[in-house]
């Protein structure tokens, strides 16, 4: 059983000193110069890479050259990264709060594979197409598994580790679903066998605009949701002796975790422990006040995603690995080694 020091005890909602305040600004001016250089990464590096001349050309100049049809094809793609990192990010940062479980994200709670189940049924049985038709499936699939995990959880009376169960026992079953449909099915594994890994291949203008409100709903709401939060985090009791509103609080954190994770996974498929990863790291130098962990995790997410496309281009070269993959060889090391670092008792 994982085992937290009491909410009570902790000190991240004290006011910090000035100069912490600052460094934390800086360190997000830092994070915001690092998201720019592995987003222009992102555009010069593939089976072809570019010169930073070239990128800027394809970027600023429409003359129809090699370098500029190759920026504005992975132009799209870096775009679709940076919103889905920033939506993942901010969704594992909201569930861990949320659930007051260090060890949360959409992945390990199920949260993706309900949308990825909803996704190729809808595919598969329904004939749905387009990403207009299957976004609200996504939506759909993630809201069920959510409420679901909850409810097995223990609902009100939920702990980390029966949440971390339940979510990890209906991964399991919906995956096992997904790939009972697709061996089953030969065209529906030729059309989603690279969806259903979490990809940014396919991405293009016309997905960045359907999933951009979407994720800008979840991202401001997410965003608003910082102080209630820090309230909800430091138990029920204090949360309530502070004024926060603890069913619509806990409510409202739901509904922005399913928007980013549905339209996030609409996009481009399921990708594991950004969620995970990200605040974690992003904790460690902010401390647990989620007025900076969120905008951080908006900002640090998308490096991480962004980076794990560019290293899947590299790796594998002519061919590619998928953003998915990489996330995955990248965090499951990295959960093994939180697991380790966290207090262990007997259940």
């Amino acid at each position: 059983m994982l085992v937290d020091s009491p909410p009570e005890q902790r000190a991240e909602h004290a006011p910090a000193p000035p100069t912490r305040h600052v460094a934390r600004a800086l360190g997000l001016l830092l994070a915001a110069v690092l998201l720019v250089l592995v987003a222009l990464a992102s555009l010069a590096v593939g089976a072809k890479g570019l010169s930073p001349a070239q990128v800027w050309h394809g970027l600023f100049h429409d003359t129809g050259t090699y370098g500029d049809v190759v920026v504005g094809e992975r132009l799209s793609r870096t775009v679709l990264g940076l919103l889905v990192g920033a939506a993942l990010g901010l969704s594992g940062a909201v569930l861990q709060a949320l659930t007051r479980n260090p060890l949360a994200d959409p992945g390990l709670l199920g949260i993706n594979a309900g949308a990825s189940a909803a996704v190729v049924t809808a595919m598969t049985y329904l004939g749905v197409t387009s990403l207009t038709g299957y976004v609200w499936f996504a939506f759909l699939g993630a809201a069920a598994v959510g409420g679901l995990v909850w409810f097995l959880g223990g609902s009100r009376g939920a702990t980390p580790v029966r949440l971390a169960l339940a979510g990890t026992a209906i991964t399991a079953a919906l995956y096992g679903y997904l790939q009972a449909v697709m061996i089953t099915d030969g065209a529906a594994l030729g059309k989603m066998r690279f969806w259903t890994v979490g990809s940014l291949v396919s991405a293009t203008d016309s997905t960045i605009v359907q999933v951009l409100p979407f994720l800008a709903v979840g991202t401001v709401l997410a965003l608003a949701l910082a102080r209630p939060l820090n309230a909800v985090e430091m138990g029920d009791d204090t949360a309530r002796a502070l004024g926060a509103h603890l069913d619509r609080t806990r409510a409202l954190a739901m509904l922005s975790a399913v928007v980013l994770c549905g339209a996030a996974t609409a996009a481009c498929g399921p990708i594991m422990f950004v969620g995970l990863m990200v605040p974690h790291v992003v904790r460690s130098f902010t401390g647990p006040d989620l007025r900076w962990i969120l905008p951080y995790a908006t900002v640090l997410a998308p490096v991480l995603l962004l980076g794990s496309d560019v290293l899947g281009r590299v790796v594998a070269r002519p061919a590619e690995l998928q953003v998915g993959i990489v996330t995955a060889v990248i965090g499951g090391p990295v959960f093994i080694f939180l697991v380790r670092r966290r207090r262990t008792a007997q259940l």
